[in-house]
């Protein structure tokens, strides 16, 4: 008899756990809108002085991603592409941002000529005009993505303040185990070192020095002789290229692979830094 209600208990346990199965419910993705982009305005005027001024209003509708379950209520994200006219938006110069949530993104005059001047480097002297193209693509996670219309602004940017503060003396040594020569990461920089481990002055913004350096190892700058306070060191990048930030902290710059001379540029403009083996 127990056996009979043992089986009986069982019988309903798998019953239950079939009807669940069977009532199991997924939810598919049934489609959505491409937003719609439009701006404030097509002329954008970037004048040294107005940088808190707004500049230009992006708008977009809502794409409104649909679900078997019904609309979405899942946060969705947009990624705000930049690039100049004719590049289709797969140039070196393209700039993307991401809002989430939000239908609108306001940019000041600062801002926009600091992304046009700095991160696109649209930098020429003297001023031109530059036709600018955006575009908004929305996106829930990483598999629905929608792709808005095409806008266009027309505008001339001006030099904006450079990305890194440049040295305030004008003043710029490397120092640490990459550079041949001294005791490693000595500061001061002994003579005669302090001489030929000085940058070059090209700008107020760019820097240059030719130097021996060992395979490995690395390196930072500083403007001030046994100052580590308001050093230089790299953010992102490798031995050859990559940004660079004024702060006392690490990393360092990575030293080349291998030994030689080498061109080391620092441009504090872009925050940019490069090293090319001569």
């Amino acid at each position: 008899m127990k056996n009979i209600f043992r089986l009986l208990a069982l019988s309903v346990f798998v019953a239950g756990i079939s009807s669940c199965e069977k009532t199991e419910k997924k939810d598919y993705y049934e489609g959505g809108t491409p937003p719609v982009l439009t701006t404030s305005t097509s002329t954008v005027s970037l004048e040294p002085g107005q940088e808190a001024n707004t500049a230009i209003v992006l708008n977009w509708t809502n794409p409104d991603y649909k679900f078997t379950s019904g609309t979405s209520s899942q946060d969705v994200n947009y990624t705000i592409e930049m690039d100049t006219l004719g590049a289709n938006f797969s140039s070196s110069k393209k700039v993307s941002s991401v809002v989430a949530k939000d239908l609108t993104k306001s940019y000041t005059v600062g801002e926009l000529n600091s992304i046009l001047g700095n991160d696109m480097r649209l930098q020429l002297t003297p001023r031109r005009n530059y036709t600018i193209q955006l575009r908004v693509i929305s996106s829930i996670g990483s598999v629905v993505k929608l792709t808005s219309n095409i806008v266009s602004f027309v505008t001339k940017p001006f030099q904006p303040p450079p990305k890194v503060e440049p040295p305030v003396n004008g003043t710029l040594w490397i120092v640490g185990n990459a550079p041949s020569g001294p005791p490693a990461w000595s500061n001061p920089v002994p003579a005669p070192y302090d001489v030929s481990f000085k940058f070059t002055k090209l700008s107020n913004t760019l820097y240059e020095l030719t130097v021996p350096m060992l395979g490995g190892g690395g390196y930072k700058l500083i403007q001030i002789q046994g100052d580590w306070g308001s050093q230089y060191h790299m953010t992102t990048g490798t031995w050859n290229a990559g940004d660079f930030e004024k702060k006392d902290s690490d990393p360092q710059f990575p030293g080349p692979p291998l030994s030689g001379n080498y061109k080391i540029t620092v441009d504090f403009q872009l925050g940019k830094y490069t090293a090319i083996k001569l």
